[in-house]
């Protein structure tokens, strides 16, 4: 074979520079990490609406427990009294 018929010989002289040039610049174009000096914005605080839709229902519910709880003693001191215990 003559040189004329390889025409491609030197490819891996010129490939391996070549390769090691494209890492190079593809590190250098990493995408830079966010800030960690400030802190998130808080988003709960934002938007209430949603959680005090769902926080009413189950305070009126704690309310009433309450209530049938205190009402529930009551009667039971009233019996305990009729009794004459």
């Amino acid at each position: 074979m003559s040189r004329s018929d390889r025409p491609f010989r030197n490819a891996s002289a010129i490939g391996v520079p070549a390769l090691v040039l494209c890492a190079v610049a593809l590190a250098a174009c990493r995408a830079e990490p966010p800030p960690t000096e400030r802190p998130p914005e808080p988003q709960a605080q934002a938007h209430t609406e949603l959680r005090d839709a769902i926080q009413a229902p189950q305070d009126k519910a704690r309310a009433v427990e309450q209530t049938l709880q205190e009402a529930a003693e009551r009667q039971q001191a009233q019996a305990e009294d009729a009794e004459g215990g």
